[in-house]
Order: C-alpha cells, then sequence, then structure tokens
C-alpha cells in the first residue's frame, strides 16, 4: 500500500509513519520543511519513505506525487493552544485546516489514478463545550471559533467524494503520548506543584496515540468505512479525575489547581482549550467494531508514563 501523509512529523503523524513502515507500506511524507522530516525519518531506518516538499495552501508541482497513492492521511494544522489567539493566530489556524485541505481534495480530484480513501483530521471541538451535555458523531456542531473552524475544515473535504474518494473525517480528542498536551502537564507534578486546571469540572475526552493510529490504519484499510468518526476513548473523564489519576502514578500531590486567570492572562482566549471541555462517546467507532486496547485513562497513562 502506497499512503501519502501530512503532518507526519507532528505527534500522531510521526507514529502512523513508523506504524505503516513496519508493516511494509510505501509512504510519502509530505512537508514544509525537508530537513526536519530527514532528520526524523532517516534513510537507514525508513527506507520506504519518500519524503515530498509541498507548499500545503497553495497549489504546486507537489500534488502530482498524490496520483497512484492509494490513500492519504492529513493530519496538518497549526497548533491550537501554544500561543495567543490573534486575530492573525486564528486565520493562520483556520487556513492550515481549510485551505489546506481543500488543497489536498484539489490534488486528489486532478490524480490521474485516484487514491480510493482521504483520512481527513478533525477536532472535538466541532461540538462546542459543555459541562452537562454528552456528545456523539450525531450531535449538532457547537458556535464557537473552534467548532467553526471544524465545520469547514470538514466541508472543506467534503468534496474528494464526488470524485469517487472514500472520505473519513476522525473527530479527534486530546492525545495521550509521549508529547503533546500530557508532556505539558507533566512538569508541575514533577514540581510537586500539579492539579487540575482551572475548576477542574470541565470534561476531558482523550484518546491514546497507539489507539488513534490503529483507528487511522482501520480507516485505510476497510473500505465499508466512511463518515465522520470519534476518535475518543469511550471513557471521558473530568480534569480533576485525570488530575488525581497523574498524581497518583507519579506518587505526587494532585490538590494545587491552575488559577483559570492565570492561563487567560498567558493564552487569552485560547485558554478555553484546557479550561473548557466537552463529554464526547465513540459511538460511530465502536459500533463499526473498533476496540480501543485503552479504555480507561489510568492505563492509557500508565503506559504513556512508563514508554517515556
Amino acid at each position: 500500500m502506497k499512503v501519502a501523509v501530512t503532518g507526519a512529523t507532528g505527534l500522531v503523524g510521526s507514529r502512523l509513519v513508523e506504524c505503516l513502515q513496519q508493516a511494509g507500506h510505501q509512504v510519502l511524507v509530505f512537508t514544509r520543511d525537508g530537513d526536519r522530516a530527514s532528520r526524523r525519518f532517516p534513510k537507514t531506518a525508513f527506507p520506504n519513505l519518500e519524503i515530498v516538499p509541498y507548499t500545503p495552501l497553495a497549489s504546486g508541482d507537489w500534488q502530482a506525487q498524490i496520483s497512484g497513492c492509494d490513500g492519504v492521511v492529513n493530519l496538518a494544522g497549526a497548533p491550537i493552544a501554544d500561543s495567543r489567539w490573534t486575530p492573525e493566530r486564528k486565520q493562520e489556524i483556520r487556513d492550515s485546516r481549510v485551505i489546506g485541505t481543500a488543497k489536498i481534495v484539489e490534488a486528489i480530484t486532478q490524480a490521474t489514478v485516484k487514491p480510493s480513501v482521504l483520512i481527513n483530521s478533525s477536532a472535538i471541538g466541532y461540538y462546542g463545550t459543555s459541562e452537562t451535555a454528552c456528545f456523539d458523531e450525531t450531535s449538532d456542531p457547537g458556535q464557537d471559533f473552534l467548532a467553526e473552524v471544524c465545520q469547514a475544515w470538514e466541508a472543506a473535504a467534503e468534496p474528494v467524494q464526488q470524485s469517487g474518494t472514500r472520505l473519513v473525517i476522525l473527530r479527534t480528542g486530546i492525545v495521550l503520548g509521549q508529547g503533546g498536551a500530557i508532556a505539558k502537564m507533566l512538569l508541575p507534578f514533577r514540581l510537586f506543584a500539579g492539579g487540575p486546571l482551572g475548576t477542574g469540572k470541565q470534561w476531558f475526552s482523550w484518546v491514546h496515540i497507539d489507539d488513534l493510529v490503529n483507528l487511522i490504519l482501520q480507516a485505510l484499510t476497510q473500505p465499508h468505512l466512511s463518515g465522520v468518526f470519534n476518535a475518543t476513548a469511550p471513557h471521558p473523564v473530568r480534569m480533576v479525575e485525570l488530575s488525581q489519576v497523574l498524581g497518583q502514578l507519579l506518587k505526587r500531590p494532585s490538590w494545587l489547581p491552575v488559577p483559570a486567570v492565570a492561563l487567560e492572562l498567558l493564552l487569552g482566549d485560547a485558554a478555553q482549550v484546557v479550561l473548557q471541555g466537552q463529554q464526547v462517546l465513540p459511538k460511530r467507532t465502536e459500533a463499526s467494531g473498533f476496540q480501543f486496547q485503552y479504555p480507561q485513562v489510568e492505563q492509557a497513562l500508565r503506559q504513556v508514563l512508563q514508554a517515556e
């Protein structure tokens, strides 16, 4: 199988490429930074990998490389919560997803030999935030900034179906792996200053990185799967429970909360990513037959910490 991957040097993309390589598949890594990709995926360790420089927001010669691929996995997108949401940053977050996806769809549409499937990333931000509601794949979208971005992101992918390419959209929760959100939370705990963010009542819908990658692989190889699937574990937790589990596993206190005002001063509107949440269930994902290896947050965090 020949698979094109965008966002391949990120947390999820790197793990996906490793798994594809181990399974003997040919991988095309589409990247803006060829040097970084070459360091991340040395030829000696990744003999079946080709690096393709591309401009995600513009048409170009790179699009011809999509022809002949069996599948495309589009994971590219600017980070959400690493800086304040200035108007310019909001535009970057939106464009990296919406225009970037549109250019991938354009490449598939123009391809002489079209990929059979596009797996396009989305996020549980689609549903908006709530401390009381419970969302699944049939739930209506929210109305905040991230919900609007996710709706436009998914809409940009939908025209690919007119070319006969199967579309799978994965609304992904917070990914638990060696890096990402958990890495930022671990330092305060290790300094004996860990605790919930804000009130601790907000929902934390998460997924272990191995489950997410396995879901992507299933979507690549099972032609009956199409449409929207929530890439979240079946047992979301509130932030206070997550903090308690981290504290127990690290043998550190977990009672010192990070005040909401501190995060708002640091991140502005972007603080809502960690101060607000949503309870998301993977009903359609489980109905498809997918089995989560890490359904409970304690076992997921234990594996992440042991792998460090």
